[in-house]
């Protein structure tokens, strides 16, 4: 057993808390999760425009695909509720939009097939409510009639 004697030192306690580093790392941690929380909540009216463009692109793909194989003329156009896909013998592709804002404007519905060629095709994407802006709308889905429907930011250009 110890003992202490007049003028000698008190037995050392071992340190207790954090270190500097710990401390760090803790923070670092936090700020990381907060960074991808904040991010993943972000769905901005962009994106979800990007999304249902995207989205139409590959539908259209899908029923220009069916109707080369069917051998059916396939129609595209948009309805009051979201778009319809017209000529398909069995019509399973949907017909509702991601975003309820999302708005078609064209004038011709858009055909499919069953020609290998297409014409050009074009339709502008845009936001129930950016309706009334002057800008027009924000995305384009279009094909040149022999590559794949694509999303752009700007009205297909013709060649002179």
């Amino acid at each position: 057993m110890q003992t202490s004697a007049a003028g000698s030192k008190p037995p050392t306690v071992p340190a207790r808390g954090f270190t500097l580093l710990e401390l760090l790392v803790v923070i670092a941690l936090i700020a990381i999760v907060t960074a991808g929380v904040s991010l993943s909540l972000r769905d901005n009216a962009d994106s979800t425009l990007a999304r249902d463009a995207q989205r139409l692109a590959s539908l259209l793909e899908t029923a220009r695909a069916q109707a080369r194989a069917s051998g059916v003329a396939v129609q595209w156009r948009p309805t009051p509720s979201g778009f319809a896909f017209e000529g398909l013998p069995r019509n399973d592709l949907p017909t509702q939009w991601l975003a309820s804002t999302t708005h078609a404007d064209m004038t011709a519905p858009i055909v499919l097939g069953p020609e290998p060629l297409i014409g050009p095709q074009a339709v502008a994407l845009s936001h129930a409510a950016d309706a009334s802006r002057s800008a027009g709308p924000a995305l384009w889905v279009v094909t040149d009639g022999l590559r794949p429907f694509k999303v752009q930011s700007a009205p297909a250009q013709t060649s002179p």
